[in-house]
């Protein structure tokens, strides 16, 4: 697949350019672009980045950071075995545990939201970072829901995370789950409660909690677009009507 011009590889975390200095030079530089297409494509064409990620595990399928790459887009194309696969691949190289709330996550998309549970209650949770935990505690919530326990769902994301009034990266997702689940529980006061909370905390638009709170408030949003469209079609068939006159 072709690659932009300006796409030099240079763009790759350093940590990630370290891991390929394993590789031939000019190898290591096609595998960077790759993997910086695969970055920059991922939120926005998964499927584009998906091939370009295939391109570099078929070049360098012994480098951690390549399967994780790959991981990641076949886990946003869906891929969720594929995904599982690439990740517990990047853990045996690494011995990272950082990837623990996304292959979990995975187990879900496979449908086994009990392995999932398992994976929150294993050892390894107590080794993540605080934003490692919040993840696993909202693949944990969504394995609940998937079960249908609505209820230990909602227990499960009440954690000092969700109480704080600091606003961290995690906090506007947190605080769109709780609500989610308290909406689906049929506790709607709550929820509108809560997804007023994510709208305050959410500063990068990462999730929809303002269509949500609008939505509970009866606010109907129109398209504009449509709405002109619509007049315009309006007025040429009046047109046609007078012709006819």
């Amino acid at each position: 697949m072709p690659i932009p011009e300006d796409v030099t590889g240079d763009e790759i975390d350093k940590d990630v350019r370290q891991e390929l200095q394993s590789l031939p030079k000019t190898l290591a530089d096609d595998v960077a672009r790759n993997l910086v297409m695969v970055a920059r494509l991922l939120d926005e064409d998964p499927e584009g980045a998906y091939a370009y990620s295939r391109i570099a595990l078929r070049l360098a399928s012994r480098v951690a950071a390549v399967r994780e790459a790959a991981g990641f887009a076949a886990y946003a194309n869906q891929k969720y075995g594929e995904a599982l696969a690439e990740f517990r691949a990047a853990k045996r190289m690494t011995g990272n545990i950082d990837l623990w709330p996304v292959m979990a996550d995975c187990e879900r998309g496979l449908g086994r939201p009990e392995k999932a549970l398992d994976m929150a209650g294993a050892p390894e949770v107590h080794k993540l970072d605080k934003a490692g935990q919040v993840e696993m505690r909202l693949v944990a919530a969504g394995a609940r829901r998937d079960m249908g326990q609505l209820d230990a769902a909602i227990v499960t994301l009440q954690s000092p995370e969700l109480a704080s009034n600091s606003v961290q990266p995690w906090t506007a997702r947190l605080r769109y789950a709780y609500a989610d689940a308290l909406l689906a529980a049929g506790r709607e006061s709550e929820a509108r409660e809560w997804f007023a909370k994510a709208v305050e905390a959410d500063r990068d638009g990462s999730t929809d909690a303002s269509d949500r709170l609008a939505e509970l408030d009866g606010v109907e949003f129109v398209d504009a677009l449509a709405e002109d469209e619509n007049e315009s079609a309006s007025e040429s068939g009046d047109v046609s009507s007078e012709e006819k006159d």
